[in-house]
């Protein structure tokens, strides 16, 4: 009570034999032509320069500027700490690293942070949040 082979295995061996011949000599298919060198790199070249200029330059310059306000820092500024804390400068130690603040005119009460700490100064004509004081 053998079945008889269906078709359709006994025509794989035949299919494998003509795929292997097909790709021995090419297989009839035009192969596409290599892209060049620079093409091919030329997307990922065009997304650095894009991460460039969108990332990496903008915060360069803002550390630029920075480093420019914090060179130009001087007695009697009025500066904000990175904290959030509002003083008056009343001692710039650079070799050190220091800033010695006076954040309350009352007491006389006074505090050092890093130089590094001083995220802004307040120019004359600049308000502070706290009201003034």
């Amino acid at each position: 009570m053998n079945a008889p082979p269906t078709p359709f295995l006994s025509s794989l061996p035949a299919a494998a034999c003509c795929l292997a011949q097909a790709g021995a000599d090419g297989g009839g298919v035009a192969a596409r032509p290599e892209l060049p060198f620079v093409m091919q790199y030329l997307p990922l070249v065009a997304i650095a320069a894009v991460a460039y200029m969108l990332l990496f330059r903008p915060e360069r310059e803002r550390m630029r500027k920075h480093q420019e306000v914090l060179a130009a820092l001087k007695k009697n500024d009025r500066v904000v700490t990175s904290a959030g804390i509002y003083g008056t400068v009343a001692n710039v130690e650079r070799e050190a690293d220091r800033v010695t603040l006076k954040v309350d005119d009352a007491s006389n009460a006074k505090i050092t942070v890093t130089l590094s700490s001083i995220s802004k100064v307040l120019r004359d004509g600049e308000t502070d949040a706290s009201g003034g004081s």
